[in-house]
């Protein structure tokens, strides 16, 4: 490799634990620090109990709530309960509920320069905004990383964007993700890290380059990077946490695997349209639409800044009288320094309705918009009913934005502010004081190792899972097309999510959003002894990382995918719970597969380990066509093994 590194390959050198930094290869990585949130984090306290864990082994890992916050009956608050002992039993900190979402907390307490994280949340590469390697994936691998394992990863291509000059009035960071979006659209990252250098990031603060680094994960890639520079030392001076800076910037003759550049100053307000945070355009494009609400919060627009525009923007004038605002305060240390500051009043005043820190309306609990009417969302996400409405209309924007179309009552060019109220664009400066709330987290204690768990009713089993069978002969029940999310594979919302814990009945919402029958179809086939099929376009199982999308659908009895290519964290859930993830060997072989057919393949372990092509009879059409698959080595253990809980008990013995 070349002396000269830039900051992604620093990273990842200095964790290096096994493999070689070549792209595609699989390496192993050590790493510092693990994050969960409650709707995955209960599957990882029941996989690390399942796998015996006594103690955690890095050097931080942190239990938030901060998804399953509705407590409409007793299902979320044992939720909470259970994590909180499960937190304890295993010395881990614990983020109570409301203490607010669990990246931009993270960043504010525990993230540090030069460090490795992975999380249970696919938007865990916001770290990366401080000069962190971080990245999402399945509960399961961060199980492993807490008990001491390497996190397995196929070593990525670096994709360096370079940052020109500055902003303009009336945009801001979600702007420039949003532009990266229109570029490249939601597969456009996959197997990159995309790494931000050049002198446009000297006017980006810390918390600017969360709302890019956090929308990473919509363009499908492995993370993303900034440096560690003076703008992160000032956060952390800002923290009171100065001591964790260390500076850490790319050499100046390094490269990249692919390079872009974005013209910060000619950028102007733009907007992803439904239902997909690559569907972006500019705002005056679709300007005027009649808007029912919008929503000002979220890991993607977590900043003091974000509300603080918003309350400018508003104070002294009241919202249209047709328009919900939502103001959902990130963190509790952000809502405390809103409440001194005199920012929240004014948001209230204008109509704001204030909710609880947490993620709210961007998983669907609560906040979900009326039939067929527009929300606006500064939200990370817009994929189909996410929002917890069928036919939703969800558009993804900057807090200008959503603050200028609820005061119009249309989707408004915030730039128009002016022209309608002579408002000029309000300047925010990061100097002011910083109220540093530590209240709500508790840290780990020794003396609480044996404590028992603590389970309500709703708290089931992981099912177990039994070694790859020889054959495969199975009908396909779902054939789907490119872009199929986790959102559609296993349904969000706040009548879904408290079944987080509780495989057998939130597997009863699988496939839900796209054959609502689904479930009917799936148990009548499990009558029958049988497995199934699905068979899926690109791009399949993007979005969240919830491994409910794979252990939902395992439960109910689906054996194998094929597909024409997969996300990379839905991809290796699959492996991690036994469901062998194929793609054709000739992509145009999806049209000759259809709904019901019957699918042979036979040999598949010794075919899988001797990686030749795997023959697939569609047994009706007397027709056979190939498939592949991109399996590590340990890939193919795991796989063979029926998932990683039965490979790591295996390790054990």
């Amino acid at each position: 490799m070349q002396s000269q590194l830039n900051v992604s390959q620093k990273l990842i050198k200095s964790h290096l634990l096994t493999g070689n930094m070549i792209p595609g290869e699989e390496i192993g990585l050590k790493i510092d620090q693990a994050l969960m949130q409650d709707a995955t984090g209960t599957l990882v306290q029941l996989e690390l109990e399942a796998m015996g864990l006594k103690q955690a082994k890095t050097e931080i890992a942190v239990q938030y709530v901060d998804h399953n916050l509705l407590q409409t009956d007793f299902k979320n608050a044992d939720d909470h309960m259970f994590l909180k002992s499960a937190a304890e039993k295993f010395g881990l900190w614990f983020s109570r509920p409301g203490n607010g979402v669990s990246h931009p907390v993270h960043m504010e307490r525990f993230g540090k320069p030069g460090k490795t994280m992975v999380g249970s949340d696919s938007h865990t590469c916001a770290a990366g905004s401080m000069g962190m390697l971080a990245m999402g994936t399945g509960g399961i691998d961060v199980a492993m990383v807490i008990a001491g394992e390497p996190y397995y990863v196929k070593m990525p291509k670096i994709f360096g964007i370079h940052l020109k000059n500055k902003l303009p009035d009336w945009t801001s960071a979600k702007d420039v993700i949003l532009e990266m979006l229109r570029r490249y659209d939601v597969k456009g990252g996959r197997g990159y890290i995309l790494e931000y250098f050049g002198e446009g990031l000297d006017s980006l603060t810390a918390m600017d380059r969360h709302v890019i680094a956090n929308m990473g994960a919509e363009l499908g890639a492995t993370s993303t990077v900034f440096p560690s520079d003076q703008q992160t030392l000032k956060f952390l001076e800002q923290q009171g946490r100065a001591e964790d800076w260390q500076e850490l910037v790319a050499d100046p003759e390094c490269d990249y695997d692919k390079y872009d550049e974005i013209d910060l100053s000619k950028l102007e307000p733009l907007i992803a349209c439904p239902s997909s945070p690559g569907k972006v355009v500019t705002v005056k494009e679709v300007a005027g639409k009649p808007v029912y609400q919008c929503v000002i919060g979220s890991s993607a627009n977590p900043g003091y800044r974000d509300f603080w525009v918003a309350s400018k923007i508003l104070k002294g004038k009241m919202t249209h009288p047709s328009v919900s605002l939502d103001i959902n305060p990130t963190s509790r240390q952000i809502l405390e320094n809103l409440t001194t500051d005199g920012h929240l009043s004014d948001l209230v005043h204008s109509g704001a309705r204030i909710h609880q820190s947490g993620c709210m309306g961007c998983i669907g609990m609560g906040q979900a918009p009326a039939t067929g009417k527009i929300s606006l969302r500064t939200m990370p996400r817009n994929f189909p009913g996410r929002s917890g409405t069928e036919n939703d209309q969800v558009y993804l924007c900057s807090p200008e934005t959503a603050a200028a179309s609820a005061l119009t009552g249309v989707i408004t060019d915030p730039r128009d502010l002016n022209k309608l109220y002579g408002l000029k664009y309000p300047k925010y400066s990061s100097s002011q004081n910083t109220e540093i709330n530590m209240e709500m987290l508790i840290a780990p204690d020794s003396a609480k190792s044996e404590n028992d768990l603590e389970k309500g009713p709703n708290i089931k089993a992981i099912p177990i899972t039994s070694p790859l069978e020889n054959s495969i002969s199975a009908p396909v029940l779902l054939k789907m097309d490119d872009n199929i999310s986790t959102d559609e594979i296993l349904k969000a919302g706040a009548n879904v999510l408290p079944f987080r814990s509780n495989i057998p009945e939130i597997s009863k919402w699988t496939y839900y959003i796209i054959d609502p029958d689904f479930y009917e179809r799936a148990m009548e086939n499990k009558e029958k002894n049988s497995s199934f099929i699905v068979i899926a376009g690109e791009n399949y199982a993007q979005g969240s990382s919830r491994e409910h999308a794979a252990l939902a659908p395992k439960f109910l009895g689906q054996s194998c995918v094929i597909a024409k290519s997969y996300a990379r964290i839905g991809w290796q859930n699959l492996i991690n719970f036994g469901i062998v993830p194929l793609e054709f060997v000739n992509p145009t072989d999806y049209d000759l597969i259809e709904n019901g057919d019957k699918l042979t393949l036979n040999n598949l372990p010794e075919l899988i380990k001797s990686r030749k092509p795997i023959e697939v009879i569609i047994g009706n059409k007397k027709q056979t066509i190939l498939a592949k698959h991109t399996l590590s080595d340990r890939q193919i253990e795991v796989l063979l093994a029926g998932g990683q809980i039965n490979y790591f008990r295996q390790k054990q013995s």
